[in-house]
């Protein structure tokens, strides 16, 4: 339920906020931070969550910032440091593997939006625009990484600036779309990491005359060999990752889609980065919710 995430995130807040509250200002960063996941939590604006009335009767008698204090202190350094501090805290993952996944999922927004940081591009089977989610994610769900891009951004562009940071090693499966020589040269020089896709071009297609990655040869033997039977196994696994995506949305507080209110790069990046919190304390507190 939302009191039991609203519970979790406060505790995650107190074990990282040590610093006291500054005696020029009225509210601390955690009370800022709190005020803005209370909003998140119920997939509302900030100024709701500025209301008394829309608080626990035992927390109305404590004061709230208003919608102004929230815009102007969101963009301070020490909340956006103390945000992605809660971030780095939740995701980071306990334990490794070596399956791992990645894709992007759109978040498209409305044709006529405003929003000049939006992008106009490849969605599910249809064009959109809006921003999207690439993702490295592990069989259970764990974020390994993450990044917020417009929606016409080369997914494999994406892929080139997570992986050499991604504490990840064992096998990457992508599909086809990540089929490329510069991300299996990156795989390659990391030395950990083996990138398995199909063939962009098919299988029925020679390789050219050009020369290939030595990765991307591994793939294809991995997967086109007489005894495909493992590259084949990674392939049918890789499709865990749609439904982590939809894990990600199919409850109430989830990231099911970006809301009127959340416009341009800096407020859609701070909104999927609050969703991504909520979603690993759900999955690791095992807090059962319901769709509202």
């Amino acid at each position: 339920m939302e009191h039991q995430l609203w519970l979790a995130i406060v505790l995650v807040i107190a074990s990282l906020d040590k610093a006291p509250k500054p005696t020029n200002r009225d509210f601390s960063d955690a009370d800022i931070v709190k005020t803005y996941y209370w909003s998140v939590i119920h997939d509302r604006p900030v100024a709701w969550a500025c209301q008394r009335r829309h608080w626990p009767l035992p927390s109305r008698r404590k004061a709230l910032p208003s919608p102004s204090t929230m815009s102007r202190r969101l963009r301070s350094q020490s909340v956006q440091a103390l945000l992605k501090s809660i971030s780095q805290e939740v995701l980071t993952f306990r334990e490794s593997g070596i399956f791992w996944m990645i894709d992007g999922k759109p978040l498209p927004i409305g044709g006529c939006s405003k929003d000049r940081q939006a992008g106009y591009g490849r969605a599910a089977s249809c064009k959109a625009k809006g921003y999207k989610i690439h993702a490295l994610l592990a069989a259970d769900g764990a974020i390994a990484a993450w990044r917020l891009a417009p929606m016409n951004k080369d997914e494999r562009v994406m892929a080139q600036r997570m992986l050499p940071t991604a504490p990840i090693q064992g096998y990457l499966v992508a599909d086809k779309n990540y089929d490329s020589n510069k991300l299996h040269q990156l795989c390659d020089a990391r030395g950990d990491l083996q990138l398995v896709t199909p063939r962009r071009n098919g299988s029925k297609h020679g390789l050219g005359h050009h020369r290939h990655a030595a990765g991307r040869l591994r793939s294809i033997q991995l997967t086109e060999s007489p005894y495909p039977a493992f590259g084949k196994q990674l392939l049918s696994d890789r499709n865990t990752i749609e439904r982590r995506f939809a894990h990600m949305t199919n409850w109430g507080g989830g990231l099911t889609h970006l809301p009127p209110w959340v416009r341009t790069y800096r407020r859609v990046h701070r909104w999927v980065q609050a969703k991504l919190v909520l979603t690993t304390l759900k999955r690791t507190l095992c807090v059962r919710t319901y769709v509202a």
